[in-house]
């Protein structure tokens, strides 16, 4: 049946957790209309997901986040890893010194408060007690069904929209009524969750680990412990202890689904204090309870991320341990990649196909993801087979990529320098502009942008004034192409002052880092996408790659 469009919103956002206002935040800040809707009628005061990865930091420093959530957290530094009662590892979080930002801890409720109130900013608030109910979709759009569920009651509401974004958990609307798959399994074991006070002489910024293992040798007993902000303030979990285990191993709802905080008995200071006692290396007190609950544990992954104009991120694609703070960054992520797709669909500006990109480069990342917390969850992450120093940098999502992905074009050195076309965008230090008087990070020049085509040349002239036709029609060339939403800048070779005649931007790369960090030599243009990866490397001259590349992204 063929539905009128009179569309009240370009974008509908089922779910108000970090994905949602992450999904909805970047939708506005291009300029898209939409409305964000969530069941609950606050958000919930818990310290659920807590850790917060270098990159994910990166993706909000190019929204201009960054700052805010620096002052909201604290520093995650390692995890002290002890086995009955013996220290067996001390694991330091420590990265290359070009990556910009470490690990943080931040509560769960701090990060949505930030992300809401950056929303609130473009004059979009989230519609509390209101569920997506339903939804029907055709060729032109989306009808949803949206129920008021607060102590007033009701009303219903129908809303027609171009795109429906379902970031609404583990026991999505969205994903059922997509009727997609969610395969896995679920872990038999419940556990515990404590925002607590712990007064002890472990070092502070370190997550602890502390197992006891049992006659066969495997841990049958678990503490960890990551810090939040606050003298002393860490958010403890364990095996939950059997008064509060539900009768049969309960806790999946009707969808069978087993994941998350759970209703009924919550654990006490007690509780939390019993567990300190049986498995803390040192003497230690709990106190100042702030909130707990019991919680279980499923990995499952969706067999697609969306179909026609409706999609899923985070909890609705895919869950799994918590282990390496892995889930709430890596929805954020799916967020950021499907945002700014939708934008250019919603313009009339996105290529048929680039849609489609999002399910071919998150989803096997969610793949790799449960794969990985799975196998973490039961050996640890200091038992992964890979050296530190990429463990590291998985752990950070620093490693996260789209080669092969259908919308991205071009090289990838052969020798391993630097990135290739679907590679993390890195960031670098020391580049001079023509009036500041102190360098520039690179990601300073790209913080608010969308695309930027970056175009090196080794080999330019030294005179201040010396014209660059060359570049000038590269530039000409990625504005016709994308309708002018690809900004060009140059990053030049050298130490002298940038150019100050016409033509695009330029900034020298004044202590050869762009040159060291990209891995190049020859004159090279790099396309960086809104989410930080490059959509294509190519060697200059470069006008028709580049043609062909921006007409996999951007309709003509």
């Amino acid at each position: 049946m063929h539905i009128h469009n009179q569309y009240t919103v370009d974008v509908l956002v089922a779910g108000a957790g970090p994905v949602g206002l992450t999904a909805a935040g970047e939708l506005r800040r291009r300029g898209v209309s939409v409305r964000v809707v969530d069941r609950l009628p606050a958000r919930l005061p818990y310290a659920k997901a807590v850790g917060i990865q270098p990159r994910t930091l990166e993706l909000w420093d190019r929204a201009g986040l960054a700052r805010q959530m620096l002052e909201a957290a604290v520093p995650m530094l390692g995890q002290l890893l002890y086995v009955d009662g013996a220290e067996r590892q001390r694991f330091d979080l420590v990265l290359p010194p070009e990556v910009p930002y470490g690990f943080a801890a931040l509560p769960q409720y701090e990060t949505e408060r930030i992300l809401e109130e950056h929303l609130d900013g473009f004059g979009t608030r989230v519609e509390r007690d209101t569920e997506l109910v339903s939804f029907e979709q055709d060729e032109d759009g989306v009808t949803a069904r949206l129920a008021r569920t607060g102590v007033d009651g009701g009303g219903a509401e129908e809303v027609r929209c171009r795109y429906l974004v379902g970031c609404d958990g583990a026991h999505s609307v969205v994903r059922k009524g997509l009727g997609l798959t969610f395969e896995g399994g679920a872990f038999p074991d419940a556990y515990m969750l404590g925002d607590v006070e712990v007064d002890w002489d472990l070092p502070p910024g370190y997550g602890v680990r502390s197992l006891r293992r049992g006659a066969d040798g495997t841990a049958d007993d678990t503490l960890v412990c990551i810090p939040l902000p606050g003298a002393g303030r860490y958010r403890v979990s364990a095996t939950v202890p059997p008064e509060l285990a539900a009768p049969g191993g309960g806790g999946a709802p009707g969808d069978g689904v087993a994941h998350g905080l759970q209703n009924g008995r919550a654990p006490s200071l007690a509780h939390v204090q019993a567990v300190l006692d049986r498995l803390s290396p040192r003497p230690a007190t709990a106190s100042a309870l702030r909130w707990s609950s019991v919680f279980r544990i499923s990995h499952r992954l969706v067999d697609r991320y969306g179909r026609g104009r409706v999609f899923v991120a985070g909890d609705a694609a895919h869950i799994h341990p918590p282990t390496g703070a892995q889930g709430m960054n890596t929805g954020i992520q799916d967020a950021w990649n499907l945002a700014w797709k939708l934008a250019l669909a919603v313009a009339g500006r996105a290529r048929p196909g680039l849609l489609g990109s999002y399910d071919a480069e998150r989803r096997p990342v969610g793949e790799e993801v449960v794969g990985r917390t799975v196998r973490h969850a039961a050996e640890g992450v200091q038992a992964d087979p890979a050296d530190p120093a990429t463990v590291m940098l998985r752990e950070a999502q620093l490693l996260v990529g789209y080669r092969g992905s259908p919308v991205v074009d071009g090289e990838v050195p052969r020798d391993g320098a630097g990135p290739g076309a679907g590679d993390r965008a890195p960031d670098c230090g020391g580049l001079r502009g023509r009036i500041a008087a102190y360098p520039l990070r690179l990601f300073d020049v790209l913080r608010g942008r969308g695309h930027v085509l970056l175009v090196y040349r080794p080999d330019a002239p030294d005179a201040p004034d010396a014209p660059d036709g060359g570049l000038e029609r590269l530039a000409d060339r990625a504005r016709e192409a994308s309708g002018g939403l690809v900004a060009t800048l140059a990053v030049l070779a050298g130490d002298g002052a940038p150019p100050t005649g016409a033509g695009p931007p330029a900034y020298r790369d004044a202590g050869g880092e762009f040159a060291r960090l990209y891995g190049v030599r020859e004159p090279t243009a790099f396309l960086v996408r809104p989410d930080g990866y490059l959509g294509a490397r190519l060697p200059l001259p470069a006008e028709e790659s580049l043609t062909a590349h921006l007409a996999r992204v951007f309709a003509g």
